[in-house]
């Protein structure tokens, strides 16, 4: 990968993991569902003026909206807004590894190598030990709602997997057409109409760059970066860049919002880095292993 590029993935990376510190602070003035909503609709417009309509059936457009853009951060936004810390939240989330090989045997056949299930065993005790910490920095119902996120991403992936190549940032941008009108149906039944009214007229500066982050920075910029290292290179080199996303998660949650976790949730977070590094390159090291 040429230096340029590095940099690149490298910038994804940053972005990708403030952007559990970024919505932390965002939950602080503005209800969830509501957020939600208004970064998909900052999303979509003015970008669908600019970005191509991908070329794939309208069901799988709707599809990929209501699972990775909708289901995940409904759940994700949910998590956050009942206790769950901001870089545990970038650890779990990175569960939906193991979900999308889960759904990927279910509905397209594929077939499960001996690293994916030692991977996926060693993740799954990280999570577990991670589930179990005591010390009330998380709640249950945090954690949950973050494995249920992890579950819509990897959900989504299939999707996507299933209509095959398409402009990944027209894929995003016109995907975030579909989870508004949903956001604002949930947050009216969860949140209330006062609720909402109060949230969008007195919003606050503060809130106005949480929302231009989350929708340009960490939506158009990333995967619009993301997909153009895709294009120049294998997914293999690439997608090893997203297991550095909760280091820069964790750091920047311990630096900027002061969490720390115990040493039962730190052993669970690198269990499940692991797990996710066995599942990424445990075959490769094993044909290489065999070619010794």
């Amino acid at each position: 990968m040429s230096p340029k590029d590095l940099l690149l993935a490298l910038v994804v990376i940053v972005v990708w993991g403030l952007n559990f510190v970024v919505i932390k602070v965002g939950l602080d003035d503005m209800p969830p569902m509501l957020l939600g909503a208004l970064r998909f609709m900052l999303a979509a417009f003015p970008a669908i003026l600019f970005v191509r309509r991908p070329q794939m059936p309208l069901r799988w457009l709707l599809a990929y909206g209501l699972t990775i853009s909708l289901g995940q951060f409904a759940f994700l936004f949910s998590a956050m807004s009942v206790g769950m810390p901001a870089g545990l939240a970038s650890v779990v989330l990175q569960s939906q590894a193991f979900f999308t090989l889960i759904f990927a045997v279910l509905f397209l056949g594929e077939r499960v190598r001996a690293s994916n299930v030692l991977g996926l065993l060693v993740a799954a005790g990280g999570l577990l030990l991670i589930a179990l910490q005591n010390d009330f920095s998380m709640t249950l119902a945090g954690f949950v709602l973050t494995i249920g996120a992890a579950s819509m991403w990897g959900l989504g992936n299939i999707i996507t997997r299933k209509v095959g190549k398409v402009n990944l940032v027209g894929l995003v941008v016109w995907g975030s057409l579909v989870p508004p009108l949903p956001f604002l149906a949930l947050s009216w039944l969860l949140e209330g109409p006062q609720v909402m009214e109060a949230a969008v007229r007195d919003i606050s500066l503060n809130s106005i760059l949480v929302l231009v982050y989350l929708a340009f920075g960490a939506t158009i910029l990333g995967y619009g970066l993301w997909s153009r290292l895709l294009s120049r290179y294998l997914a293999s080199q690439v997608a090893p860049f997203s297991l550095l996303v909760p280091v820069v998660g964790l750091s920047s949650s311990a630096l900027l919002l002061g969490e720390r976790l115990g040493t039962q949730q730190m052993l669970g977070a690198l269990l499940v880095m692991l797990g996710l590094l066995i599942n990424v390159w445990g075959g490769w090291l094993y044909g290489r292993l065999r070619l010794a």
